[in-house]
């Protein structure tokens, strides 16, 4: 198997090629994307997602590709595609919405999490892999990995979170002085062993509403007044 992600000139989108050998078979969840083909016709087989996928991704159909086969899928503007290779040993949990792809051999389990953090993230589940393979992310903004210590707690944007290990110890909090911890979103608290990934989609907006024209009397007060940034808008 050989996965090739392109970039397009300008900034307009990605496309990620596919090669596939026979006996090899890869599940993409937004098979509209699938732009090129060249294999057998019968080498696609589209089917009905089980229920617990059409409730996370909010589609009915993914399509099954098997090999001898190549095939491209495109990636639309402002979204950006990261592929993990899975080992058996893996604990990474991951939000389901951003699966796009995900090769045979590889399970998929959930994994409810704990009330406080369903409160604040406004989600319940989070899928852990099983098994040997290749998945593919799409997020809003290129992925980035940093690993955890056991000690020393790393702060991430919990908007901005894509997986994390499943024994990391992990809470909810802001940090920083008062006037830092009025003016930023929740951020996760995390320690412990493994790779956490999360992409930078989420800051775009706020630094784009920050570099428009506005009056100076309405950015200091968004600033001085506790909670500014949310109030005023």
């Amino acid at each position: 198997m050989n996965i090739r992600i392109r970039e397009s000139g300008g900034g307009n989108g990605q496309a990620v090629d596919f090669s596939l050998v026979g006996g090899e078979t890869m599940h993409i969840l937004h098979p509209e994307q699938i732009i090129a083909y060249r294999g057998p016709s019968d080498g696609r087989s589209d089917r009905l997602m089980n229920v617990k996928g059409m409730y996370r991704k909010k589609r009915l159909v993914q399509a099954d590709l098997a090999g001898p086969c190549q095939f491209t899928a495109a990636v639309p503007p402002g979204f950006a595609i990261k592929t993990v290779e899975l080992k058996e040993y893996s604990d990474l949990l991951y939000d389901f919405r951003n699966l796009f792809f995900y090769s045979s051999g590889i399970e998929m389990h959930s994994k409810i999490l704990k009330i406080k953090n369903m409160l604040i993230t406004k989600d319940a589940i989070k899928m852990k892999f099983s098994g040997s393979g290749t998945i593919g992310l799409l997020t809003e903004g290129a992925v980035y990995e940093t690993e955890l210590h056991p000690s020393e707690p790393l702060y991430v944007d919990a908007s901005s979170l894509v997986a994390y290990p499943e024994n990391a110890k992990v809470d909810l909090t802001v940090y920083g002085n008062t006037l830092a911890s009025q003016h930023m979103n929740y951020h996760w608290k995390m320690t412990g062993s493994g790779t956490v990934l999360f992409h930078a989609s989420g800051q775009a907006g706020r630094l784009q509403k920050e570099m428009e024209n506005e009056g100076l009397l309405k950015r200091i007060l968004r600033e001085v007044i506790p909670f500014g940034g949310v109030i005023i808008k």
